[in-house]
């Protein structure tokens, strides 16, 4: 998920996060500290870390409501890979009732659900986005009952913007197993992401790919002579990359749910749309347009005549045209560590919902290496475009007051979350300014630091990039 600097520093300067933690360790505590690698809470991590250096900087935080239960439950319906299921409304519910409800209006816990049809007689692959409800609840509208292809290979992706999403069997069935999904490994979930049945549909589109009957478009020229940058790009990823998806919701005044579609935007105009916090939504409405780039869109079933990007859209063509290095999930993604701990199986489950080559070592998925590439890509491409991102909206005004210092704060806490500084000994060159209302209004890539930084790594690049080629991404395993 896109991470947001939320608490302000009253005007003080945030360089690579270093100086709020070592200025602010006692207000960090073991607790925090465990969060940074706990899935459970690491979206939250960096607003806490914000808070802190409020305090130690005298600055008074406004008051914050009370925060909703950031642990939700989806129940998976019955048959859900079929025209029927996908139809049938998904149900959002508390995982413990004692730390408060669940509620999909409320965009903090609301949970989304991004569907993919591949047509093996066509080659061609269609979205369809099922709701999402109150557990109890009715949708605003009925949703569309799709018409599937003979054949067709489904998948489900699931994101969330709270902490932990747990899917759950509908009552009196075996839902989430029929539906082959994915929630994270022997109950140590990935937290907002999953999926059902992803491997099967990568495997079927990527032939169909290989055999000439899937065309991927390709990604285009940045305005910055640049290729256009993909979700593989390190100019794109944070810390958990390709988390989360693009699914839009109606949220109408008193909270029902409806599909995103014209057709109920018209019969409902005083609905509004809920998205989901996605690097992958970032990527298709902010970043690319941002360059000059257009996202893969396919048609949505949903919304007749419309056209929607979707998260195996972007995984598709990231793995066909992202140039070298290509940034793959590393091994320190808080979303695969398994108590804290890092996990090659929990990796290589995630990897496989996202179309990525599983990996045999700790070294193939190497999360050092991870940090050094970063450091290579983001910061030049960053400075150089800074007038083309300046003058893009910042997909959330309450973290940057643009879409390029919400980039640069959005890395600032991906560096720190990835623990990068003590993983190549290397501080972090990007320092970001915040207003007292916490909202980032500058950024600033030290030339001097950056610079060193290249050189004092410049012996690794071949190494670095060999062990991110695009060979090793479009293989299945390492």
């Amino acid at each position: 998920m896109s991470q947001s600097l939320r608490r302000g520093t009253g005007h003080r300067a945030v360089h690579g996060l270093t100086a709020l933690l070592t200025g602010s360790m006692i207000f960090l505590s073991q607790t925090a500290f465990a969060q940074t690698t706990d899935p459970a809470t690491t979206e939250r991590l960096n607003s806490q870390m914000q808070a802190a250096a409020v305090a130690a900087a005298g600055v008074q935080p406004a008051a914050a409501a009370a925060a909703p239960n950031p642990n939700c439950t989806l129940i998976v319906p019955k048959n859900a890979l079929t025209a029927a299921g996908l139809a049938t409304p998904f149900q959002l519910t508390a995982t413990d009732p004692g730390q408060g409800g669940c509620s999909e209006s409320n965009s903090a816990q609301a949970a989304f659900v991004q569907g993919a049809i591949f047509d093996p007689a066509t080659g061609k692959i269609s979205i369809y986005n099922p709701v999402v409800v109150d557990k109890g609840d009715d949708p605003l509208v009925a949703p569309v009952v799709p018409t599937l292809p003979a054949g067709a290979v489904v998948a489900l992706w699931f994101g969330y913007n709270g902490n932990n999403l747990l899917l759950k069997n509908a009552a009196g069935t075996t839902s989430r197993a029929d539906a082959n999904c994915v929630n994270g490994l022997n109950g140590n979930i990935f937290g907002q992401y999953s999926y059902c049945n992803a491997p099967a549909f990568f495997a079927a589109a990527n032939a169909a790919i290989a055999a000439g009957k899937l065309t991927v478009p390709a990604s285009g020229t940045a305005s910055d002579g640049k290729p256009c940058p993909t979700v593989r790009d390190f100019f794109i990823v944070d810390q958990d990359q390709s988390d989360n998806v693009t699914t839009v919701y109606l949220v109408s005044p008193r909270g029902h749910i409806s599909q995103f579609s014209a057709k109920n935007q018209a019969a409902h105009p005083s609905s509004t749309p809920m998205g989901n916090a996605s690097d992958n939504r970032l990527t298709d409405v902010f970043v690319q347009p941002a360059l000059g780039c257009k996202p893969w869109v396919a048609p949505n079933l949903a919304d007749p005549g419309a056209l929607v990007p979707a998260l195996p859209l972007n995984e598709l063509q990231a793995r066909a045209n992202q140039p070298a290095p290509v940034a793959m999930v590393p091994i320190g993604d808080p979303m695969v560590l398994n108590n804290g701990n890092e996990s090659l199986a929990k990796t290589n489950l995630y990897r496989q919902g996202v179309d990525m080559p599983t990996v045999d070592s700790q070294s193939d998925a190497d999360t050092g290496r991870y940090c050094r590439q970063l450091l290579r890509i983001f910061p030049l491409r960053l400075v150089a475009n800074q007038n083309a991102l300046a003058a893009f909206a910042s997909p959330d005004t309450g973290a940057a007051n643009s879409l390029y210092t919400f980039l640069g704060q959005r890395f600032v806490a991906a560096y720190q979350l990835l623990d990068c500084q003590n993983l190549v000994n290397l501080a972090d060159p990007v320092s970001v300014r915040t207003d007292r209302n916490g909202v980032a209004v500058s950024v600033v890539v030290g030339k001097t630091a950056l610079t060193s930084i290249l050189q004092r790594i410049q012996g690794q690049v071949a190494e670095d990039n060999a062990a991110d080629s695009v060979a090793r991404e479009r293989s299945t395993s390492f």
